[in-house]
C-alpha cells in the first residue's frame, strides 16, 4: 500500500487536538511500504484505544512482527482516536485510518482487533463506526473487510459475537497469520465472503458466530427483576461446523522470536519501557483468576534466549529500562540468575531491570535485592484476601508469614513503598474476612517499619488498592454471582472501619465499572444487544473513570431487558449448559465444579509445576506438559 492523501487531511487537524503525537505514525521501526513492495495482501491491527496504551500492548507488538513476518502480507496499526479527534474526524468526514500509510481501515482485507477486557465493547463499535464497517458482520458485503478478534475475552466471546466474522480462540501467534493466509487463498479463487467464513471456522481455534444458531435460557434467581431475558448459549447451524472451539496453543513457546519488531513512539507510552516475556501460563490455580486457567500450561523461555532479546532490544530502542513480563515473573525457575546477570551487564550504564508481577511467595532476600538493582521505587503484592481462611477458599497458596517475609526482606534492601492489593465480594466471604484486610495491613506497615535500619528514616509507604471481585468464565467461580450493591457498601463501610485514619493510604474501586464488567463477562449473545444500545446512548471508554456513564448502560439494560445490577447478581446452575459452553480453554468443567467445591470446603490445591498433577485436563487434551527449564522452589527459600 502507498501512503494515502488521508494524510494531509488529518494533518491540518493536529494542532486542534490533545497529544497529537498519536496520529503522527512513522515512528523508528515501523514496517513501511518500501519493506512490503511485494505484499499483495494487507491487514491491520486493531488495539480499540488511545496510542499510548495500544502500542504498549504486548500482544499487538508480537501479532504484529508475526504477520509481517510472511513476505505476502503486510500488517498496519490502527487505534481509537481520543475523543476530540473523534469529533473532528465526524465534523470533517474523514474516515479512521492506519497509522503506517494513512490507508482508510475499510479498505483492508484483514482487521484484526483485540479484546483485552469487557469494558472495550462500545469502544469495539465505535471504531467500526469511524471506519464505515457495517456493525453487524451479518450486514457486510463482498467490499467490507473480514473483521475479526481475539485476546482474552475470546473466551466469552458471546457479548462480541455479532460484530466480527470470526473470533481467534487462544494464543495468536500461529492462528493470525494462518487465517489471513487462507483467506488470501480463497479470495484469490473468488470465493465468497460464506464460503470463506465456512472454510475458517475448520481451522483449530477459529469461531465463526454467523455459523451458529442461539437459544435462550431461564434464569432461576431472586435477585433478578420480573421480565428480565434470560441468558443465551449457542449452538451449531450444520454438521461440518465444530460444536466446541478448541483455544489455539503454541507449543515450543521458546521458538517464538523473544524480541518482536520495536516501534520507538513519538510519545510517553503507559508501560514505557522495552518489555521481554519470559514466561507464559501460570498453575497456581487460584480460583477467581480466568489468566491462571486459560493461559496453562506454563511454558518457560530459557534464560540464555531471553539476556539476548534484553540486550539486543535495549540496543535497538534505546530505552534504559526493561520489564521481564508474565503472569507471575517471579516464578520462573531461573529468575534469579537472569536477574544477576542483567545487574551485572547494567553496572554503570543507568539500564535498569524490573519485574511488574512478584509474587508473595516467592520473594525472599536474594530476589529483592535483584529486583530492582540499584532503582527501587514502589514494590507490588497481591495477597487478595485478609484472612487465611479467605485465601484457602480462593486457593492463593500464600500465608501470613509469606507476606511478612517479603516485605521485611524487601525494607532491608532499600525499599520503601508498597502497594498491595485485595478483592472484596469473593465467595464465601464475611465481614470478618473484609475487616481481616484493615488489619493485616496494620500488621504488615508495622513490621515494614520495624524492619528499617537502625538510624534510617522510618518513612514507610503503604498503598491498599482493593476491587470488586468479578465472576469469569473458565473459572472455578463463573456460576458464582457479584454481590449487590447493598451488600458492597457495607463491606466497604467494614473495610475502611479496619484501617487506620493516618499511614496507609487505601482506594477501592467503582462498583459501577464491575457491575458493566461482571455481565458482559459472565453474559451471552443477548448481551450484544445492551453493548450496542449503550453505546448509542453515548457510551465509549468505559475504561475511563472520567467518560464512564453508568446511566448509558442503566438505560440499555432497561430496553434491552438485561438489567445490569440484577444480571451481575444472578447464579448460574452446574451442569447447565453456560453462555460460553462452545468455547475450550482445555480446562474440563469437571476440574472447575471440584475446585469450586475445595473452595466451599477451603481446601487447597496444589500447583502442578510443584507437586503432582492437578487433574484440570490441559497437557493430555493438548499434548503437552509444563516447560520449566531449572527447579521451581517455594517460600522464598532460593539456591
Amino acid at each position: 500500500m502507498q501512503e494515502s492523501n488521508l494524510w494531509q487531511r488529518y494533518a491540518q487537524l493536529l494542532d486542534r487536538v490533545e497529544k497529537p503525537s498519536r496520529y503522527l505514525g512513522q515512528e523508528w521501526g515501523s514496517v513501511t511500504p518500501a519493506e512490503k513492495r511485494e505484499a499483495d495482501y494487507h491487514a491491520v491491527l486493531v488495539y480499540p484505544d488511545t496510542y499510548e496504551i495500544g502500542q504498549a500492548n504486548q500482544a499487538i507488538a508480537i501479532l504484529y512482527d508475526c504477520l509481517n513476518a510472511d513476505e505476502r502480507v503486510y500488517c498496519e496499526r490502527a487505534y481509537l482516536p481520543w475523543i476530540d479527534m473523534i469529533a473532528l474526524m465526524r465534523a470533517h468526514d474523514l474516515p479512521l485510518a492506519s497509522l503506517e500509510t494513512y490507508t482508510p481501515v475499510r479498505d483492508f482485507d484483514f482487521v484484526g482487533i483485540t479484546l483485552p477486557h469487557e469494558l472495550c465493547a462500545t469502544n469495539v463499535l465505535e471504531f467500526l463506526d469511524l471506519s464505515g464497517i457495517p456493525l453487524h458482520a451479518g450486514e457486510r458485503t463482498e467490499d467490507d473487510p473480514l473483521v475479526f478478534g481475539g485476546g482474552p475475552c475470546a473466551y466469552n466471546p458471546e457479548p462480541f459475537a455479532p460484530f466480527f466474522d470470526a473470533i481467534f480462540v487462544g494464543e495468536g501467534e500461529e492462528v493470525d497469520l494462518e487465517a489471513a493466509l487462507r483467506h488470501r487463498e480463497l479470495k484469490g479463487r473468488g470465493a465468497s465472503r460464506a464460503q470463506i467464513l465456512r472454510e475458517l471456522s475448520r481451522i483449530e481455534g477459529v469461531y465463526v458466530p454467523g455459523l451458529y444458531d442461539v437459544e435462550e435460557h431461564v434464569i432461576r434467581d431472586d435477585h433478578l427483576a420480573a421480565g428480565s431475558r434470560g441468558y443465551t448459549t449457542v449452538t451449531p447451524r450444520d454438521a461440518d461446523v465444530p460444536a466446541r472451539v478448541e483455544k489455539r496453543i503454541i507449543r515450543d513457546f521458546d521458538a517464538l522470536n523473544a524480541l518482536p519488531r520495536q516501534i520507538v513512539p513519538y510519545c510517553e507510552l503507559v508501560h514505557d519501557r522495552l518489555a521481554i516475556e519470559i514466561l507464559r501460563g501460570c498453575n497456581r490455580g487460584c480460583r477467581f483468576c480466568q489468566a491462571g486457567m486459560i493461559y496453562r500450561p506454563v511454558r518457560e523461555r530459557n534464560a540464555d534466549t531471553v539476556i539476548a532479546a534484553v540486550m539486543d532490544g535495549l540496543s535497538s530502542t534505546g530505552y534504559d529500562e526493561v520489564s521481564l513480563t508474565s503472569l507471575s515473573s517471579t516464578d520462573h525457575s531461573t529468575i534469579e540468575r537472569m536477574l544477576r546477570r542483567l545487574n551485572h551487564s547494567f553496572s554503570q550504564t543507568g539500564k535498569s531491570v524490573s519485574l511488574p508481577s512478584q509474587r508473595v511467595d516467592a520473594l525472599g532476600v536474594e530476589l529483592a535485592r535483584l529486583a530492582a538493582g540499584e532503582k527501587k521505587g514502589s514494590l507490588t503484592l497481591a495477597p487478595e484476601a485478609g484472612t487465611q481462611r479467605m485465601r484457602d477458599v480462593i486457593n492463593k497458596g500464600v500465608s501470613e508469614e509469606d507476606l511478612m517475609r517479603a516485605v521485611t526482606s524487601a525494607v532491608e534492601e532499600g525499599w520503601r513503598g508498597f502497594k498491595l492489593y485485595f478483592m472484596i465480594g469473593l465467595p464465601g466471604e464475611t465481614d470478618e474476612d473484609v475487616a481481616g484486610i484493615g488489619a493485616l495491613c496494620r500488621r504488615v506497615y508495622a513490621a515494614a517499619k520495624n524492619a528499617v535500619p537502625e538510624g534510617e528514616p522510618r518513612n514507610i509507604r503503604l498503598n491498599v488498592s482493593v476491587a470488586l471481585f468479578i465472576p469469569k468464565a473458565m473459572t472455578p467461580f463463573q456460576w458464582d454471582r457479584q454481590i449487590s450493591l447493598s451488600e458492597i457498601a457495607h463491606r466497604i463501610d467494614v473495610l475502611r472501619a479496619s484501617f487506620p485514619k493516618k499511614g496507609i493510604t487505601l482506594h477501592w474501586h467503582d462498583s459501577d465499572t464491575s457491575y458493566v464488567e461482571a455481565v458482559l463477562a459472565r453474559g451471552g449473545r443477548e448481551c450484544a444487544e445492551l453493548v450496542e444500545e449503550a453505546w448509542r446512548r453515548g457510551a465509549r471508554f468505559d475504561a475511563w473513570t472520567e467518560q464512564f456513564t453508568f446511566a448509558a448502560w442503566e438505560q440499555a439494560g432497561d430496553v434491552c431487558g438485561v438489567p445490569i445490577m440484577q444480571r451481575a447478581n444472578c447464579e448460574y446452575e452446574e451442569g447447565a449448559p453456560l453462555p460460553w459452553s462452545h468455547i475450550s480453554a482445555g480446562v474440563s468443567e469437571e476440574f472447575l465444579r471440584a475446585e469450586r467445591a475445595r473452595a466451599h470446603a477451603e481446601s487447597l490445591t496444589p500447583d502442578c509445576t510443584f507437586a503432582n498433577c492437578a487433574q484440570c485436563g490441559v497437557c493430555p487434551l493438548y499434548g503437552m506438559t509444563n516447560v520449566i527449564e531449572g527447579t521451581r522452589v517455594l517460600r522464598g527459600e532460593r539456591s
